[in-house]
């Protein structure tokens, strides 16, 4: 668990980095290189969720 919150704080570190550097500078690449992220950043989010729904679904009686 402690991996996906480190996880979570470099990536909002990376997207805000972006967006800072594209709101000092003007440049293009910065904005695409944050909106990079962000999708990036969703689907591992949606891909851990549908794990943590698949093992709740998927838990065989013993």
């Amino acid at each position: 668990m402690w991996l996906l919150r480190l996880l979570g704080i470099l990536t909002l570190l990376m997207v805000g980095g972006g967006v800072v550097a594209y709101l000092l500078t003007g440049n293009q690449k910065y904005r695409r290189f944050s909106w990079r992220g962000v999708r990036c950043a969703v689907m591992v989010a949606l891909l851990v969720f549908a794990l943590l729904i698949l093992e709740r679904v998927a838990v065989i009686p013993v």
